[in-house]
């Protein structure tokens, strides 16, 4: 290579992101006028609630879409800290919320924040690849445990307490999950605090998926592990709950004395969150809007009470039914042992898209598979159906 097109070494390092190779291949087939069921994408069918774009409308039509603060807007941050308060049964003042450009930024800021090079940053294999290379980018090392069904494919404090070495500098918990829909619950994220708080480390808590967790008891709420700590970052997102994917928006709970630091950082990266999209947001903690996203929390739960007996019905291997999210992570080893050409041939031979488990880590990822339970129950079924007779069980 000649010095000109001499990249930074870290580029090598970054694998594509699977899932959407799975997309274009999936788009070229429909291009060719085949018809396939999409269900490698983790992103709502759902479209943007209403009054929010109501809120977007109107704000476009004020034309007041100016830079906000790097930390986002006041009325937003107040709007966030009432809806811990009402939906999770959580204080947290408003000066601890930083908005961002998604919860990527929010995850790529807290690696900026806490990693130099060479630290280690914690995190479960199977995981979402993104995190493992936010790490990466700063220099730092993902270390990624394996974990199984044992532990519903989480970490555990004891595991965490048993490979934390000098190097450790915190650790990555997503709950509930991306691939595996599986949560950690209080007691355990309370035990896994107190070891990271032990060791002098850091604790980051991916809630993305908080507002789409299932099974609860009546009158119970989803639990945040602000609950449990007030020393961690929790990041969260407008994407998947509130259904605002390509609004590019997110934010995070920071300890106090942390929030400066991470105002500057945002200020340098991308000066602020998007004025439009946070203009809008303020609408999604309207009692009509939360009406709406609750039925569709419902239409998740029912359709992954249609997938998961189904899919256990053809073969696949799920141990662990998930509590959250909208994915399935279901092994293949009774079909394949390479999950890259199952799911090939499945898209090319049954026009099913899904996501192969190397996407989401090394530990047996060539042995399972991703659903995504985010198109219609019509859909899901149809999907079932040609796998059924792709597989010789129809």
């Amino acid at each position: 290579m000649t010095e000109p097109d001499r990249l930074a070494a870290r580029v090598a390092d970054i694998a594509p992101f699977q899932v959407m190779e799975v997309q274009t291949a999936a788009r070229a087939l429909e291009a060719a006028g085949r018809t396939v069921v999409h269900m490698e994408i983790g992103e709502p069918d759902f479209p943007t609630p209403e009054p929010v774009l109501e809120a977007a409308r109107a704000a476009l039509a004020d034309g007041g879409v100016y830079y906000t603060s790097a930390l986002g807007l006041p009325a937003l941050r107040e709007a966030i800290a009432r809806h811990y308060a009402e939906r999770h049964g959580v204080e947290v003042s408003p000066s601890r919320i930083v908005v961002t450009a998604g919860s990527s930024a929010a995850l790529l800021l807290v690696s900026a924040l806490l990693v130099d090079r060479d630290d280690e940053i914690l995190m479960s294999d199977p995981g979402y690849p993104c995190n493992r290379h936010f790490v990466r980018t700063l220099e730092g090392r993902a270390r990624a445990l394996p974990v199984g069904p044992d532990s519903a494919y989480q970490l555990s404090a004891d595991l965490i307490d048993r490979h934390w070495s000098a190097r450790t500098r915190g650790v990555l918990i997503a709950t509930p999950s991306n691939p595996t829909g599986t949560t950690v619950g209080p007691d355990e994220m309370r035990r896994i605090a107190e070891v990271v708080a032990s060791r002098g480390g850091r604790l980051i808590v991916d809630e993305i998926y908080l507002g789409l967790t299932y099974d609860l008891a009546p009158g119970a709420r989803p639990v945040s592990a602000l609950s449990v700590t007030d020393d961690a970052f929790v990041v969260s997102s407008f994407s998947k709950y509130f259904n605002m994917t390509g609004w590019r928006l997110g934010w995070m709970v920071a300890p106090e004395r942390h929030v400066r630091d991470l105002e500057k950082l945002a200020q340098n990266l991308y000066i602020s969150p998007p004025t439009l999209s946070q203009r809008a947001a303020l609408a999604c903690f309207r009692p009509e809007t939360i009406v709406i996203l609750e039925e569709r929390r419902e239409a998740f739960r029912d359709r992954r009470d249609l997938l998961v007996p189904a899919l256990r019905g053809l073969g696949f291997g799920i141990p662990v039914m998930p509590q959250g999210g909208f994915f399935v992570y279901a092994d293949v080893s009774r079909f394949s042992r390479k999950s890259r050409a199952f799911c090939r041939e499945v898209l090319e031979h049954a026009g099913v898209a899904i996501t192969p488990g190397v996407d989401f880590g090394r530990h047996r990822a060539d042995e399972h598979v991703r659903f995504a339970y985010t198109v219609a129950r019509a859909k899901i079924e149809d999907g079932i159906a040609r796998l059924a007779r792709h597989l010789g069980r129809a």
